[in-house]
C-alpha cells in the first residue's frame, strides 16, 4: 500500500509538471501563430493509451512516461520527421518565425516549471507557514553513524561552528551543507577543530550504504515493549524515559547503547522518568546487549525537553510571496550546487545521481498534501534546471543554436540540426540508463 501511495503522488506529480511544461511551449507558438500538430502527456512509440483530434492538434496520452512533447510543425524535435522539413518551408511553420520568437516559445516550458514552483512555494508559506530549528538551540551537537563522515573526522557529540567560515542558523542549512561544502569548525570537549573534507567525499557518500549526515540525538523514550523482551513483565510503559543506568546519568540513546553492550547477559539498574516522578527499576540485557524496548522520540519530544527550539511562523499573503520566492532561489541554488558537483568527475558525485526510484523516494508513503506540493516543486525546478542544460535534444539545446543565430545572424542547416538532435538523444538515454542503473544497484546492491 506505501509503494501504492508514493508511485500515485510521483505519477500525478509528474503529469502534472510535464502538461504545464507542454502547455509552456503550446501557448507561445499559437500567439505567433505556429501549428501546433501534437500534445502529448508520456511519449506514444508506435501506440497511444489515447488521443483525441481537436483543431489542428492530436491531444494524447502516451506510453512510455519518460516525459512528453508538442509536435510543433516545422522544428527538427523528438519527431524527427524529415519529410516534413525538406518541403520549402511554410508561414505557420517554427522555422519561418523570427528567431526571437523560435526562442520564447523554446524557453516558455523551463519558465513555466520556475512560475509553478514559485507559486507552489508561496502556497505553501501561506497555508502552512514555516518552522526551523535553530541551530544554537542544539547544544549537545549530532550523532554521526555514517563511516563516511568518521573517516573524514567527525564525532557523535560535535557542534558545528561554521561551514567554509560561514556561521548556519537552521539545521536545514546544515543537511544542505553537505553539498559543495570544504571545510567544517566544530566544537569536541571544548576545544575548536577543523574537518577538511576530501575531494571525493560525495562519492563516497553516494556509495555508502548508511545514507545518515548530521542526525538528532535523541533522548531513550520507550514506545513498546517487545513480546520476546526478558522486560515485557516489568511494568514498562510508552512515555517512559530512561535518565540513567547503574547510576550514571543519560541524555541520549547513543549514551545509552556502549553501557548496554557492556553488560550483555546481565541486569542493570535503571531510572525512568515518568509523570515527571523518578522511578528506578531492573531491567535485564540479553546476550546482543539489548533491552528488547522499542524507543523514539518526535522534535515536540525534543522541544520540551528543552534540547532543541522549534520557530513557528505564519505568514499574510504578500509576506508569503516575498518567503515564497525566497525559498525558490533558495533551492535553486542548492540544486545548482549538486549539478555542479555532479558535473564535476573528481567529487565522485555523479555515483550519487539517481533515476525513477530516487526520484519517487522523496515522496512520503502517506498521503499528504503539504509534503506532496513540497516534492511538486522541488521536481518542477530540477525537470526546468535540466531542460536548460546545452545538451542538444533538450530546450537548454535549441536555446543555444537560436542564441547563436540571434548572435551570428547564421542559421545552423537543418542537416547538421538533425545530427546533433541524435547525439542529444544518445546522451540523455545514457544518462537515463546510468541513472536508473545507480538506482536498481542501490536497490539491489549487485552491479549490472
Amino acid at each position: 500500500m506505501e509503494i501504492l501511495i508514493k508511485v500515485s503522488q510521483f505519477i500525478l506529480s509528474l503529469s502534472l509538471i510535464i502538461v504545464l511544461h507542454e502547455f509552456g511551449h503550446y501557448w507561445p507558438a499559437k500567439y505567433f501563430k505556429i501549428k501546433v500538430e501534437k500534445f502529448y502527456l508520456f511519449f506514444d512509440v508506435n501506440f497511444s493509451l489515447f488521443k483525441k483530434k481537436i483543431g489542428e492538434t492530436e491531444w494524447g496520452i502516451g506510453w512510455l512516461p519518460l516525459g512528453g512533447y508538442v509536435k510543433i510543425a516545422g522544428m527538427i524535435d523528438e519527431s524527427m520527421d524529415k519529410e516534413q522539413m525538406v518541403k520549402p518551408p511554410k508561414s505557420w511553420e517554427f522555422r519561418s518565425k523570427p528567431s526571437w520568437q523560435r526562442l520564447i516559445v523554446m524557453l516558455g516550458g523551463v519558465t513555466i516549471n520556475f512560475i509553478l514552483a514559485i507559486t507552489i512555494y508561496i502556497g505553501l508559506a501561506y497555508s502552512y507557514g514555516s518552522s526551523s530549528i535553530s541551530l544554537d538551540s542544539i547544544d549537545d551537537g549530532f550523532v554521526i553513524t555514517n563511516p563516511i563522515l568518521k573517516e573524514a573526522g567527525f564525532k557523535t557529540g560535535d557542534k558545528i561552528i561554521t561551514v567554509d567560515g560561514q556561521t548556519l542558523e537552521t539545521y536545514s542549512d546544515l543537511r544542505k551543507s553537505i553539498i559543495g561544502s570544504t571545510y567544517y569548525q566544530v566544537e569536541r570537549d571544548g576545544n575548536i577543530l577543523e574537518i577538511q573534507l576530501p575531494v571525493d567525499f560525495l562519492g563516497k557518500l553516494s556509495s555508502s550504504e548508511d545514507m545518515s549526515s548530521f542526525e538528532f540525538r535523541m533522548p531513550f523514550i520507550i514506545q513498546s515493549v517487545s513480546e520476546e523482551s526478558l522486560n515485557k513483565d516489568y511494568d514498562i510503559r510508552q512515555g517512559d524515559r530512561i535518565v540513567a543506568v547503574n547510576g550514571q546519568e543519560i541524555k541520549y540513546v547513543d549514551q545509552l547503547v556502549p553501557l548496554l553492550q557492556q553488560n550483555s547477559n546481565q541486569t542493570i539498574e535503571v531510572e525512568l522518568i515518568r509523570d515527571s516522578f523518578r522511578i528506578k527499576k531492573t531491567l535485564n540485557i540479553n546476550e546482543d546487549g539489548k533491552l528488547g524496548i522499542m524507543h523514539g522520540a518526535t522534535v515536540q519530544n525534543m522541544v520540551d525537553l528543552g534540547l532543541m527550539k522549534v520557530s513557528n511562523n505564519s505568514y499574510s499573503f504578500l509576506e508569503s510571496i516575498a518567503v515564497g520566492t525566497n525559498n525558490f532561489v533558495s533551492f535553486m541554488g542548492f540544486y545548482f550546487d549538486q549539478l555542479v558537483a555532479i558535473f564535476n568527475p573528481s567529487t565522485g558525485a555523479y555515483k550519487g545521481l539517481g533515476g525513477f526510484i530516487a526520484i519517487g523516494n522523496i515522496f512520503p508513503s502517506t498521503w499528504d498534501w503539504q509534503s506532496f506540493w513540497n516534492s511538486t516543486a522541488l521536481l518542477s525546478v530540477m525537470l526546468g534546471v535540466l531542460n536548460l542544460l546545452p545538451i542538444p535534444a533538450l530546450d537548454g539545446g535549441h536555446a543555444m543554436f537560436l542564441v547563436y543565430e540571434m548572435v551570428s545572424g547564421r542559421k545552423p542547416s537543418d542537416k547538421f540540426m538533425e545530427t546533433v538532435q541524435v547525439i542529444g538523444f544518445i546522451i540523455l538515454l545514457a544518462l537515463v540508463i546510468f541513472a536508473n542503473g545507480n538506482d536498481i544497484y542501490k536497490l539491489f546492491n549487485f552491479i549490472i
